[in-house]
């Protein structure tokens, strides 16, 4: 599969027009409510009909009550004799009868119509959000978070809910169309010819316009996700914003998006507003040649004013959705693109996942190996160039080198985070390829440089390590990551809500909170990626202390800027451009002549 399927931002909808095939690939999700849906429509019907029942009503009003005229007529074979004072108020009164008939439907229909989107739309929710947090971490560094909540929630949102509404719109709208017709014909079929004739011809705009919809409407829904990418730079980056003075780099670069949403949304405006002005002038020349005729049939007698006045209300009731099916197809093609966009998301598979028939692991016997390992981000680009490594259990290997030299890829390849190119990890001799991510995952605890804490108490961020875990486990781990103090500080102590991204924390609480987490899950292998090269000399102290408790009797890979903090490591790996460059002890490290090691340690200690 192309990686650049994966770059959200990039992608453009190839379906939009293929409404049959997205109309298929929604229907399983329609399934299961499709009795609720269909008894919207069957309600839908009937409320279209009753569309024509104040255009009807006017023949026999004019021509009764206000004509004068009386109503005599048999009907199962009694006679009737209706007077116009009397049809004066039968009429009124079966007409505001009908209307609120027609409102208890309108409510009945948009409470389905609702209700049936909605529990589609989580459906859709709740499947994309599955496939989401399985994809690989590659995936969520192509694309900003702004596109993803674009894609992932909003345009669910606009394809389901409606899809739901327009065909309860169009239902509705044919058969009021139907009930409009009927009276039409009933009252002239004559002129109910010229404006069937003339309401076609009225579509005709529409037709030519449909493909020009499609691209302006993608264009859309990628400038909007780069609004809310920015929304929420805005937010997260606050402080980079205000003491690097960029608020006006990316207020600039708000207003450009601003206008780029503005300039395709005129560009759309352009495209799609001559419709109803067009099929405005259509359908006025159809009324006018209409009263034109109409007035020659009443004059011939051919034709009563009553059935005229209804026949006109008629067409004009049936003209009225023709002036803003402009907007209407919009919409619709909206509805499509969004449906596009939602299937090719459920077409994107993790690039990691189990082979058939993994092996389940349990635990760590020997060790870790990296055999001739080749890693690249970007193809043509390599990270990792034939990297050999070999650490035993309970081990504990510091990696260092110098920035961007691949420390930090090289233990994310452990867990899978990503797949080598070439060559294999093997935990205990088996490929990590072909160990479920699952208990390959289980088997590791990970502490980063800044590690996330979720929205919740400290209780439930630390026991996210291990949720089965006993309240002794947990004040086993809140001791050995040196909380205890902390945690009596705080006003509701370990249930306190740390709130988004634990940022009422400090740099220091947050990395024991983090430690506290990965001790209780009590991994055989842990790994520490610069978990203390962001804190102060007092904090990072503290911190080391409850490294060290978590350290105790594991293998661990530390990822170390500061090299005063690995002198206990029982070896050290020097990384250097993707390539092992040494290997050995510190006190063996800083004796070779012009090492790397020697030359990063005393670059860093110089003057100390």
């Amino acid at each position: 599969m192309e990686e650049s399927i994966y770059k959200l931002k990039d992608t453009q909808t190839r379906s939009a027009f293929r409404y049959g095939y997205l109309l298929g690939k929604m229907f399983p999700y329609i399934r299961p409510y499709i009795f609720r849906i269909f008894i919207g429509f069957l309600i839908a019907i009937p409320l279209g009909l009753l569309e024509g029942v104040t255009a009807f009503a006017l023949k026999p009003y004019l021509d009764y009550a206000i004509g004068g005229a009386t109503l005599d007529f048999t009907f199962l074979g009694h006679h009737f004799v209706i007077t116009s004072a009397q049809m004066a108020i039968i009429i009124p009164a079966v007409v505001i009868l009908f209307a609120v008939v027609q409102g208890i439907l309108r409510y009945l229909n948009d409470y389905i119509s609702v209700w049936s989107s909605q529990k589609i739309t989580n459906d859709i929710k709740i499947e994309l959000f599955h496939n989401l947090i399985n994809m690989h971490p590659q995936f969520y560094d192509m694309n900003s978070s702004g596109v993803i909540i674009q894609r992932y929630m909003n345009d669910p949102q606009l394809a389901s809910q409606g899809l739901v509404d327009q065909i309860r719109v169009v239902v509705t709208s044919v058969f009021g169309a139907l009930g409009l017709i009927f009276v039409m014909l009933y009252s002239s079929w004559r002129l109910a010819i010229i404006g069937v004739v003339v309401l076609l011809v009225a579509f005709l705009p529409a037709a030519i316009i449909r493909r020009r919809l499609k691209n302006a409407s993608n264009q859309i829904m990628v400038i909007n996700g780069n609004l809310t990418t920015n929304i929420n730079e805005a937010y997260n980056g606050n402080k980079v914003i205000a003491s690097y003075e960029l608020q006006d780099k990316q207020e600039d670069k708000f207003k450009r998006q601003v206008f780029d949403s503005f300039r395709v949304n005129i560009s759309l405006t352009k495209r799609v507003s001559w419709l109803s002005p067009s099929m405005f002038m259509i359908a006025s020349l159809g009324i006018a040649t209409v009263l034109g005729y109409g007035t020659h049939l009443i004059n011939s007698g051919i034709m009563t004013a009553g059935a005229f006045a209804s026949f006109v209300t008629s067409l004009l009731l049936l003209y009225k959705p023709v002036k803003t099916l402009g907007n209407t197809l919009t919409n619709i093609q909206n509805i499509f693109v969004a449906m596009g966009r939602v299937f090719e998301l459920f077409d994107l598979e993790t690039l990691i996942k189990d082979c058939d028939n993994p092996k389940v692991i349990s635990g760590l016997n020997n060790g870790i190996s990296f055999n001739n390992v080749d890693f690249e981000y970007v193809e043509g680009t390599p990270v990792l160039k034939n990297f050999s490594l070999d650490v035993k259990k309970n081990e504990t290997i510091a990696i260092v080198g110098n920035s961007g030299g691949g420390k930090s890829t090289l233990v994310n390849l452990i867990p899978r985070f990503y797949d080598i190119k070439s060559g294999s990890i093997t935990i205990d001799g088996t490929d990590v390829r072909n160990i479920s991510l699952k208990s390959l995952r289980s088997q590791i605890a990970m502490v980063f440089q800044d590690n996330y804490l979720f929205t919740g108490s400290v209780r439930e961020n630390i026991m996210m390590g291990n949720p089965e875990a006993s309240e002794e486990e947990l004040q086993n781990a809140v001791k050995l990551a040196n909380l205890e103090e902390f945690l009596t500080s705080l006003p509701d102590g370990i249930e306190t809500i740390v709130g988004e991204r634990g940022t009422s924390l400090s740099g220091g609480q947050r990395q024991r909170v983090a430690i506290a987490r990965a001790i209780i899950k009590n991994s055989p292998i842990v790994i520490l990626d610069e978990a203390t090269s962001a804190l102060d000399n007092e904090s990072e102290a503290v911190v080391q202390a409850a490294m060290d408790n978590l350290m105790q009797n594991k293998t661990v890979f530390v990822i170390a800027h500061r090299l005063s903090t690995i002198h206990n490591a029982d070896r050290i790996a020097v990384i250097n451009e993707g390539e092992l460059a040494e290997l050995g002890t510190h006190d063996e490290l800083i004796k070779k002549r012009n090492g790397k090691y020697k030359h990063l340690y005393e670059m860093q200690f110089a003057g100390g």
